[in-house]
């Protein structure tokens, strides 16, 4: 199991990004995928994540109607579209299977994770 995530970068408040985590070792037919954040000083938290199976999503509450996630099983890919970003975005964003930290430390499948830094 292995995911890389890219697309970070620098942008001021209000703006978008668009991350992708691309999976290999494994079809995303078999797992739902999280996306998870961790901020400097901070603990690794969740930002949503969705179904392997009907492509429902959820949404951690501080990003709820300001990101979505999509999928392409073709290309293997998740998405993360994060919209309206504030400087509280900043972190490093991963993705893992799984919808929360404790199932997705079970994977072990920790990428490098992309940076996003949103300035005011």
């Amino acid at each position: 199991v292995r995911l890389e995530e890219s697309g970070g970068g620098s942008v001021q408040a209000g703006g978008s990004l668009t991350l992708s985590c691309l999976a290999s070792g494994f079809s995303l037919d078999d797992y739902a995928i999280g996306w998870f954040r961790q901020a400097p000083g901070k603990e690794r938290e969740e930002v949503g994540c969705i179904s392997s199976w009907d492509g429902s999503t959820s949404y951690a509450l501080s990003v709820k109607g300001r990101f979505t996630i999509s999928s392409d099983h073709a290309k293997n890919t998740v998405y993360l579209h994060a919209n309206d970003l504030k400087p509280e975005d900043t972190a490093v964003y991963f993705c893992s299977p799984g919808c929360n930290t404790m199932i997705a430390n079970t994977f072990n499948s920790w990428g490098q994770g992309t940076q996003v830094t949103v300035s005011s």
